[in-house]
């Protein structure tokens, strides 16, 4: 990473007609690398976003967005950055092609469309009417409508919504070459598996506080290996709770975590007691804690009001 920053937040706030959006909320993005803002739906991620990329004035608080005030000067800021939305909002009998050539259009250094349409795999798609393409090539075409000006600052909404397994690595891929010419990525994304493979820092709001932020190896807190299992049926976690001589806690519908060391006995534990109690494990694994199980620690806590 270059060092210096591409986008910086400081002291962030807005409320919409009384109910708090975004309180007090600072970070920066350095330039040349991937920067992923996750969060549940309503703790302000789209309002952050949206504020750096000039959509929105905030109430309180500084932001910079490559130098520039983006609500101030957002007219400059636009050539250097692309924006990828999750609703692409093209009309629905344009063809990828025209609608590349006219988003060229605006930029003194685009790249050209039919590069664009290479670069995310729409070669034999371009002629298509935009009403005819599968969702993911729908998101396809609106990452290269974010690419095709050639900017330092791309900010990418879901960028894999609706894409196959291939489509998906293809696309994260891209988004690491990206980094490795030196674009910023700041990236939102539902996936905690995404931000995993492709951020070097995330950062994690809720109800509209940042609660998180660094690489996401160092968010992990817990070094222990421990033991996760999976079972297609509710389970007793007070009984299996008692059963090994450890707590086990629900991670999410399904999917339990035995909170202490995996050890060969606490597995054969687990074993004999889903055999009495007729409850077939549908996955058992060891590990420490994912960045998807520190988001929903931090997440946790029961939704009221929060952002958007």
């Amino acid at each position: 990473m270059a060092g210096r920053e591409a986008v910086v937040v400081r002291g962030l706030r807005k409320s919409y007609r009384g109910r708090v959006a975004l309180d007090g909320v600072s970070f920066e993005v350095e330039e040349g690398e991937i920067f992923a803002l996750l969060g549940p739906n309503g703790a302000g991620k789209t309002t952050t976003v949206e504020i750096c990329e000039g959509l929105r004035v905030p109430d309180a608080g500084e932001v910079r967005v490559l130098g520039l005030d983006p609500w101030k000067e957002g007219k400059a800021l636009r050539a250097e950055m692309g924006v990828m939305l999750q609703e692409g909002g093209v009309h629905p009998a344009l063809r990828p092609i025209e609608v590349l050539r006219l988003y060229a259009s605006f930029y003194p250094e685009a790249m050209d469309p039919e590069e664009a349409i290479a670069l995310v795999g729409l070669e034999g798609r371009a002629l298509t009417p935009y009403r005819r393409l599968s969702g993911g090539e729908k998101q396809r075409l609106s990452l290269a409508l974010a690419l095709v000006g050639r900017p330092r600052l791309a900010f990418l909404d879901e960028p894999t919504a609706g894409m196959d397994p291939r489509g998906r690595r293809e696309t994260w891929a891209l988004v690491r070459s990206l980094r490795d010419k030196g674009v910023t990525v700041f990236l939102t994304t539902n996936s905690m598996e995404e931000a995993e493979a492709l951020a070097d820092r995330v950062g994690i709001l809720h109800k509209g506080r940042l609660v998180a932020l660094g690489p996401p190896r160092l968010l992990r807190p817990r070094p222990v290996r421990e033991l996760y299992f999976a079972a297609p049926e509710a389970i007793s976690l007070e009984e299996v709770s008692l059963a090994l001589g450890s707590r086990v806690e629900e991670v999410r519908p399904g999917e339990y975590r035995v909170l202490a060391e995996a050890t060969p006995e606490l597995l054969s534990a687990l074993a004999s007691w889903a055999a009495r109690a007729g409850v077939l494990l549908t996955q058992v694994r060891v590990g420490g804690s994912s960045l998807e199980e520190v988001f929903f620690e931090l997440t946790s806590e029961e939704e009221v009001g929060g952002g958007r």
